[in-house]
């Protein structure tokens, strides 16, 4: 189990420095949300590692983390060059899945009085799974259960949790991508953000010029794999089938659901788009 000394030293909650380099920056100059969730991931993996539980103890024992749900809303993305921290703390853990949240904040000095200006905030759902079975594992066996000791369930996350997305099965297939070596990441499956951008490709240049994203919600279903074709369907939250990509309209808020099949669906988004 972990000491007393060692909680003490890290604490439950981890905070580790980013910033919005400009090469990962969109034509407002600002982060794209693909990289914002390779940042989140990062620090996940940081945090984890740090406590003994992340891939560096798990991989050795034919274990790894997968991600099954991940939601972030955020009120604006890190300027261009802009440095940010990403805090991340684990929220509950249970015997197959534990809970993640993270808070993006401004990494700049405050005024005397004043908080750090937040960015945003994410929550997210984890599964620890056995890399020779790719069945689920026992995460409260690990260590004799020790991730118990570094949940925080009293640091706050005012966004909403990860929802169930709704799609009627009649949405018409609009794109079909297909999978190559760069798709692929360390556990052998499709990279997790690799969805979240090809997702947000579907909408054209000039729908950004116009909406920023406020919240983003990807639920991975299955695993896609190496040279898998993905074909991605897209209709309105209200269930409004999407037949071509969408052009930019005078709503100032405007939500989409996606989903994303191989042979069998292996992932549901939604994008949640406010008017600049």
């Amino acid at each position: 189990m972990a000491t007393e000394s060692k909680l003490q030293q890290l604490g439950k909650i981890g905070c580790y420095p980013f910033w919005a380099e400009p090469f990962h920056c969109d034509l407002s100059h600002r982060l794209f949300m693909g990289h914002l969730g390779n940042h989140l991931l990062n620090a996940a993996d940081f945090h984890s590692s740090d406590r003994g539980f992340g891939m560096t103890y798990l991989n050795p024992i034919h274990k790894t983390w997968v991600l099954s749900r991940l939601v972030i809303e955020m009120e604006e993305m890190p300027k261009q060059y802009a440095p940010f921290k990403v805090e991340t703390w684990v929220e509950s853990a249970m015997r197959y899945f534990t809970s993640r949240n993270f808070r993006i904040v401004a990494d700049e000095q405050a005024e005397e009085g004043q908080d750090p200006k937040v960015y945003g905030y994410g929550r997210s759902i984890w599964a620890m799974i056995d890399t020779d079975s790719r069945q689920p594992a026992d995460i409260l066996k690990i260590k004799d259960g020790e991730i118990m000791q570094w949940v925080d369930k009293d640091k706050p996350c005012p966004i909403q949790p990860c929802s169930r997305v709704k799609m009627g099965q009649e949405a018409p297939v609009i794109r079909t991508i297909d999978t190559y070596y760069n798709d692929v990441d360390v556990n052998g499956h499709i990279n997790s953000v690799k969805y979240i951008e090809h997702v947000l490709d579907l909408f054209p240049l000039s729908w950004y010029e116009r909406y920023d994203i406020r919240r983003f919600e990807i639920a991975y279903v299955a695993e896609g794999h190496f040279g898998d074709s993905l074909r991605f369907s897209i209709e309105r939250a209200d269930g409004t089938a999407v037949t071509q990509w969408p052009e930019a309209m005078d709503e100032q808020e405007v939500e989409y659901h996606i989903r994303i099949q191989t042979q069998e669906e292996v992932c549901r988004s939604s994008v949640r788009f406010v008017a600049k």
